[in-house]
């Protein structure tokens, strides 16, 4: 089973990746973490390149073309082969960040997008994202108290309004795949709604 983690910035979603693990390793499962972008050497390189508040020069569509080069390169490299191995691999981000932030955050042709998504994961979706939903202002605060202020990060509030509505409406279009776990929760009931809702897609699948 593959599982990503979807969010804006500063929705928690990392923290819980790792309670996750654990939880699934308890029930006799095996589990790889791996990130966006970045997850193998090529992509953490690619990684250093998007975050660099140098850069900030970058242009939308250099920075889309990026993370699908990154993600292109963990999908062949690592999670088609543990997926093939029996793995639960759970992903802190994956292609609907692309479709979040560079479509309806930078306001580019969503087709596109689409179709090049296509090409670099060579159609691998996810079975189940888990997004984590908060007020944009909310977490973006969180991310300045914290160490990881990057070049994304800095974009104009309003960037991050429509990465937040781009979420809402890619929810809404696939609503078998995702579940919203609200991020505004204390970590316990993220931790519970997280586990409820893997607990319930592993079960239909070993029914299926």
């Amino acid at each position: 089973m593959f599982i990503t983690f979807e969010g804006p910035d500063g929705s928690g979603k990392t923290t819980q990746i790792s309670p996750l693990s654990d939880y699934l390793i308890q029930n006799g499962y095996s589990v790889l973490i791996t990130r966006e972008p970045g997850g193998t050497v090529i992509g953490d390189q690619i990684r250093q390149v998007l975050s660099d508040l140098k850069n900030t020069g970058m242009h939308p569509r250099s920075e889309t073309l990026l993370f699908l080069a990154a993600r292109a390169q963990l999908v062949e490299q690592v999670i088609k082969p543990n997926l093939e191995k029996g793995f639960i691999v759970l992903s802190d981000r994956y292609a609907d960040s692309t479709m979040a932030y560079q479509g309806y955050g930078h306001q580019n042709d969503l087709g596109q997008i689409k179709n090049l998504i296509n090409f670099a994961t060579g159609g691998l979706k996810p079975d189940l994202t888990l997004l984590f939903d908060m007020d944009v202002e909310e977490g973006l605060q969180r991310k300045a108290d914290g160490s990881e202020w990057n070049r994304l990060d800095a974009y104009s509030l309003e960037f991050h309004q429509r990465v937040r509505k781009g979420y809402h409406i890619l929810a809404e279009s696939e609503p078998q795949r995702w579940v919203k776990i609200e991020a505004g929760q204390s970590p316990e009931k993220i931790r519970a709604a997280i586990r409820e809702a893997v607990q319930a897609r592993l079960i239909t699948t070993a029914g299926s």
